[in-house]
């Protein structure tokens, strides 16, 4: 479900009203039924709540939302658009409690709304995003965020670190278990021979050696390894373009050496402001952490407390990011 006081409950009723996805998979809500319910009402959804205390309990029919309710969210305290210990307590367990199911193997895929970093703080989780918490409960060591809008794939040799630590986390080491993780991903993705675009971590991929070292010592040696594996891996690619090559279908994903490198790509093509309607005109793109022994997949937006409560909030990242999740459990199961 997501943070309740941001706007996950509200794109979430959004998408489980489109005839089209309900049709998809049998989707099931984790998180509070009450919530749901109100957030219902909000966007003026054709749904009605059937709250269960147990995957088993569901019965899937158009118009009927099946919650697993967690009744973990007080309506009487919960203010929409705002931080609370309460919130980031509520997104948590409802996190929890979906990679235990799919650690299980009761539910085949996981798809995350938003979180607030701050509420789960608050709420005594110190984590600081899904990722995180994500391969600490599934005990997994070696994975990365990748994000995709249409063509444009990105994976991340690093994320939320500051630009100064990111730079010393560009290790040949870790620049190669990233390419080999984008490799694994496009085969999930049925992708049979992946091409891997890797970006220079300095400008113009540090024009053989003049802008900085990185490139010469540990991304091109990673590179050569990658190879050397059978992996198309290619680079490194200077940053301005590589993202570009990749969109037109040149490479099938980009490998970018820190957070804003490859995010800011993504979110320019997929997220449209409409200055006239003060509003997203387009939220598209998802978030997918690889690595993980379970599918999970996620919004790529954030909770939006500015716009929660209102309705107008955009649910075409949730409606993408369950349809990557169906495509993923498909080649799992193959």
């Amino acid at each position: 479900m997501g943070d309740p006081a941001g706007i996950g409950p509200e794109v979430i009723a959004k998408a489980l009203a489109r005839a089209e996805i309900h049709a998809l998979a049998d989707l099931i809500v984790i998180g509070d039924a009450k919530v749901m319910a109100e957030a219902i009402d909000i966007v003026e959804a054709d749904l009605g709540v059937r709250s269960i205390d147990r995957i088993g309990g569901a019965e899937f029919s158009l118009g009927t939302m099946n919650v697993l309710d967690l009744k973990n969210v007080d309506m009487s305290r919960l203010k929409r658009g705002e931080v609370s210990a309460m919130g980031g307590k509520a997104a948590f367990e409802a996190v929890t409690k979906s990679i235990e199911l799919a650690m299980e193997g009761t539910i085949a895929a996981t798809v995350t709304g938003p979180i607030n970093k701050e509420s789960l703080n608050l709420g005594g989780f110190s984590y600081s995003g899904h990722t995180e918490i994500f391969a600490d409960y599934t005990k997994t060591k070696d994975y990365a965020m990748l994000l995709v809008d249409g063509n444009l794939r990105v994976i991340h040799v690093s994320t939320h670190v500051s630009l100064r630590r990111a730079c010393d986390l560009v290790t040949k080491e870790r620049v190669l278990s990233v390419i080999r993780l984008a490799h694994d991903a496009c085969r999930s993705f049925g992708i049979e021979s992946p091409d891997i675009g890797v970006a220079g971590l300095n400008p113009h991929a540090s024009e053989g050696g003049l802008f900085g070292w990185e490139e010469e010592r540990e991304i091109i040696p990673a590179i050569e390894a990658a190879r050397a594996m059978g992996i198309r891996a290619n680079g490194p690619v200077p940053a301005d373009t590589l993202f570009s090559k990749v969109k037109g279908g040149l490479h099938d994903i980009a490998v970018a050496m820190y957070h804003d490198q490859g995010h800011i790509p993504v979110k320019v093509g997929g997220f449209i402001w409409d200055g006239a309607r003060q509003r997203w005109q387009s939220v598209t793109g998802i978030n997918i952490t690889v690595g993980l022994p379970i599918i999970r997949v996620s919004v790529d937006h954030g909770t939006a407390f500015d716009q929660a409560g209102k309705g107008t909030a955009n649910e075409e990242s949730l409606v993408n990011a369950i349809e990557y999740a169906l495509k993923m459990a498909a080649f799992s199961d193959k």
